[in-house]
């Protein structure tokens, strides 16, 4: 009975780390690419480091919404 309780306990520890790699969401301006992650800084200069699906359609410098780990681009305002 043990044994089972402890394997529900790292299986549910397991899937709730697994869930947290594409849980946050970020909006700004690229700072940093590595692998699968990428740097954010907002506009109250924050940078947040989120896992990405497919970072390979970023560049750095670019401003990019991030939500559910899928990456899109903002499109410049004129006149800002």
């Amino acid at each position: 009975m043990k044994k089972i309780l402890v394997l529900l306990v790292a299986l549910i520890f397991a899937l709730g780390v697994v869930g947290l790699a594409f849980a946050a969401d970020a909006t700004g301006t690229v700072t940093k690419i590595e692998g699968k992650k990428v740097t954010v800084k907002d506009a109250a200069g924050k940078e947040t480091t989120v896992e990405v699906k497919d970072a390979g359609m970023v560049k750095v410098g670019e401003r990019v919404n991030i939500k559910g780990g899928v990456v899109t681009k903002k499109k410049a305002i004129e006149g800002c």
